[in-house]
């Protein structure tokens, strides 16, 4: 099971709220949770995130809890500024 997978399955046994709505938000919480994933593997913090943006620490945590209405072109932003690449599947 992977880190996002076990996050999910810890949070619902605990949080009523957050299982009975997991179905409606899971996508946009997902993008977030992805997010910080990559930042955590690329050892940074997230106020180093934030210098390699050009941007404030409160608007990485913001993009990391609130993804919900972010612009590809942020994603992709910093995909690059995590020396990652950001791919784009539909299924």
């Amino acid at each position: 099971m992977d880190d996002l997978k076990k996050y999910v399955e810890k949070r619902k046994s605990y949080d009523r709220d957050f299982a009975k709505n997991y179905g409606n938000g899971y996508e946009k919480f997902k993008i977030g949770v992805l997010l910080r994933q990559a930042r955590e593997d690329s050892g940074l913090t997230q106020e180093e995130l934030a210098r390699r943006l050009k941007t404030k620490k409160s608007a990485i945590s913001r993009i990391e809890n609130h993804a919900e209405d972010i612009k590809l072109s942020t994603i992709e932003r910093v995909a690059i500024a995590l020396g990652k690449k950001l791919l784009i599947e539909l299924s």
